[in-house]
């Protein structure tokens, strides 16, 4: 996972949802816009924020401690809270349990694959024994 905090992070997180292509099941172009985006605390900046709602993608990202200071410290004019809901933000931990189990195959955990491509095999031969 990206460490969140600085400018390069949020080239990245843009990086990747520009990746995004779910092909439909149906006729039709494949959906490059996910419904909802839940993250950790690494992807709170501004800018991603930002980003997402520019592009107009929901999110559930909870707000640093320091930024929650900032804002108290600057008053009214530090805004609201941005919306969070905790409930949605639980289920990511389904998430992260996969990719823990992903990591048990060894050469995933210490990524020996060379090119983007092999590595994206590791992933799906290890999705595919975790599955069956």
């Amino acid at each position: 996972m990206l460490s969140g905090g600085n400018v390069n992070d949020c080239t990245r997180f843009t990086q990747v949802l520009t990746r995004i292509r779910v092909e439909r099941s149906g006729p039709g172009r494949p959906r490059v816009r996910p419904e909802h985006v839940i993250a950790d605390k690494g992807y709170s900046s501004k800018a991603i924020r930002a980003g997402l709602r520019r592009r107009g993608i929901p999110h559930t990202i909870p707000e640093r401690a320091d930024q929650q200071a900032n804002r108290r410290r600057r008053g009214s004019r530090g805004g609201r809270p941005p919306a969070f809901d905790k409930q949605l933000y639980k289920r990511r931990n389904v998430v992260e349990r996969c990719f823990n189990r992903l990591k048990q195959c060894r050469s995933l955990a210490t990524r020996y694959d060379k090119t983007a491509t092999s590595y994206r095999a590791t992933v799906t031969i290890a999705a595919l024994l975790q599955w069956l």
